[in-house]
């Protein structure tokens, strides 16, 4: 379990401080990429990651998830932080606890999407990614 206390705030991996239906509300209400997510797929999504939460005085005010084979590949993903508390340098905090977890471990790359944050994870080290050309993906998000 990791645990990190930075001044007012305490960051997290342990699954069972995660309060589910905020981290619902604001992924499923509030975010771009999983606007409209189902709940049962938020907690499945859950269940199967690596969580991190913050908190301020035990109330939930940021989250982020890692999907890991804890071996070879890690992708940070889910990284959100409560309006209220932007600019404190949680969502940095969040992708450098997520670097320095999976280091531990041994797993050397990590990957992220974002379409608006590249300033907040370049922070922690991330850099876009060196041959594009050599990504694909199937994206099934929208599609009946």
């Amino acid at each position: 379990m990791w645990h990190e206390v930075r001044g007012a705030h305490l960051l997290s991996s342990d699954p069972s401080r995660i309060d589910v239906d905020r981290v619902f509300r604001w992924l499923s209400t509030d975010s771009y990429w999983a606007a409209n997510r189902p709940r049962d797929i938020v907690e499945r999504s859950l269940a199967h990651s690596v969580v991190l939460g913050v908190y301020r005085e035990d109330a939930q005010v940021a989250f982020a998830r890692v999907v890991t084979d804890q071996a070879t590949f890690g992708w940070l993903c889910d990284v959100y932080v409560d309006p209220a508390e932007r600019g404190h340098g949680l969502g940095t905090w969040l992708a450098e606890t997520a670097r320095d977890l999976l280091a531990d471990i041994g797993v050397l790359r990590i990957i992220l999407a974002t379409m608006d944050a590249h300033g907040v994870y370049a922070k922690a080290g991330f850099e876009p990614v060196a041959r594009p050309d050599r990504w694909m993906e199937i994206d099934r998000r929208n599609t009946p």
